[in-house]
């Protein structure tokens, strides 16, 4: 009898734990990412500094309509290549041309109320001419005759304004590029200002990036600089077109954007991430050195850290030891290396292991 007992408290046990173990791998598979913003940290070495981009299309455009009426079709699929002006997405016009149709026959009445308060009026000004109506009575057909000929008038203007309406149903490419993304499917709804296509300008590529403030005197739009595509692990050279004059509301970021030639280089395209060594010199205080922005710093009583993202999208705090501090930035001494990508931000409370989506 003991040993029975012994047994079913064993098996209790047993349920127990597995049940445990899987409500735990319930959770862990139903835990939902959090949206976090990350960067890699800035490197400077004797030869120069380094910061990290991404090769973006020099134009994209965020294809959508200002009516709202379900998709009747989409023309073109991602990869496609198209035209300036060719036709991308069909929207449902069935309103819009009932519309049509009442403001045509409006045109209509009124061009015939208008035909007939002309005759009206060149009646009246013979009249006129034989004494045989007063004044007032040709001044109110003449007004009558006017009043008929503004009102054809806003008939056309309310049928000019339908067509136009009639344009935002038949999507149509603003330049020549390639449709990178389909945002939405035929049959759906489409509403005023929702993306349904991406497209990019063909050809056309350059390099957009973050300057830190303690950078900003060492770089200027005309500089020659190496970048170095990780994915391809090739080199090409770059030039700084644009540098932004403001860093209001980035967090003491510079926006930059660099020109490539990528004629030789068929596969390089848009979104691959890049290092970017600007060899310009810089002063011996703030030569070797991996810089990360200060709102990065996590505390733990005496420690410091930082979160990182690794190869699963996982966060995980990483301990670090900082030194001198230039403007937002600060230099981190050691516990982390140029490829590690830091947690700026996130949308919510982070620990080690949790899973993480890097929002662009």
């Amino acid at each position: 009898m003991k040993i029975s007992r012994n047994v079913v408290l064993g098996l209790a046990a047993i349920s127990i734990i597995s049940s445990c173990s899987s409500a735990g791998e319930q959770k862990e598979k139903s835990q939902v990412a959090v949206n976090v913003e990350a960067y890699y940290p800035t490197q400077s070495t004797n030869e120069g500094f380094y910061l990290s981009g991404e090769i973006t299309a020099r134009q994209t455009a965020s294809i959508s309509t200002r009516m709202m009426g379900y998709i009747n079709k989409i023309y073109v699929k991602p990869g496609n290549k198209v035209s300036a002006g060719q036709q991308l997405v069909s929207i449902s016009s069935d309103e819009i041309q009932a519309k049509k149709a009442q403001i045509q026959a409006m045109i209509t009445e009124a061009e015939a109320a208008a035909k007939n308060a002309e005759r009206d009026y060149e009646r009246f000004k013979t009249l006129h001419a034989q004494n045989s109506v007063s004044d007032k009575e040709l001044e109110n057909v003449a007004l009558q005759h006017t009043s008929m000929q503004a009102k054809v008038q806003m008939a056309h203007q309310q049928m000019n304004e339908v067509n136009a309406l009639l344009t935002y149903t038949n999507i149509r490419a603003p330049f020549s590029g390639t449709i990178t993304q389909k945002l939405m499917d035929e049959g759906s709804m489409a509403n005023p200002g929702m993306p349904i296509l991406m497209m990019e300008q063909s050809g056309e590529l350059q390099i957009i990036a973050s300057v830190p403030e303690s950078y900003i005197p060492y770089v200027k739009v005309g500089d020659m600089a190496q970048i170095e595509v990780k994915s391809l692990g090739t080199t090409i050279p770059g030039k700084v077109s644009e540098l932004s004059p403001s860093a209001y509301r980035t967090g003491g970021q510079y926006a930059m954007k660099l020109a490539i030639d990528t004629k030789d280089k068929e596969n390089i395209h848009s979104g691959m991430y890049v290092n970017i060594l600007i060899p310009n010199k810089v002063k011996e205080d703030i030569a070797s050195r991996i810089m990360i922005d200060k709102n990065s710093l996590v505390y733990r009583d005496q420690l410091t850290g930082v979160y990182v993202v690794d190869d699963r999208n996982q966060a995980n705090l990483r301990w670090v030891r900082l030194g001198k501090i230039a403007g937002n930035q600060i230099e981190v001494l050691s516990g982390l290396n140029q490829n590690d990508k830091v947690v700026l931000s996130a949308e919510s409370k982070l620990y080690n292991g949790v899973k993480v989506s890097i929002s662009k």
